[in-house]
């Protein structure tokens, strides 16, 4: 697999590896109005609820982002942030 892709098809693979193993895929399809940070995705079946930040391989994370993700897994919440060198793991989390 090649780790060069844009963030939008990476995105696009999540969803669809989500969605073959029946979970909800949410992802904020304009974050004009959205508040500045918020995970790109959350992903639900069952009990379980992901929070997860997608980024390309060089990605950098925005101060908004990362405070984000904190304050979530603080709060108890399961996140990730994911890059496409995370595929393998990505599969397992989502199996």
């Amino acid at each position: 697999m090649t780790f060069d892709i844009s963030e939008k098809n990476f995105e696009q693979q999540v969803k669809e590896l989500a969605r073959v193993n029946n979970w909800l895929y949410y992802h904020t399809y304009r974050s004009t109005h959205s508040v500045q940070g918020f995970p790109d995705c959350v992903i639900v079946r069952g009990s379980r609820v992901i929070f997860a930040e997608l980024k390309r391989e060089d990605g950098k994370v925005s101060e908004f982002q990362s405070q984000w993700l904190k304050t979530l897994a603080e709060a108890g919440q399961v996140v990730y942030l994911w890059r496409p060198s995370d595929y393998d793991e990505i599969c397992e989390v989502l199996r």
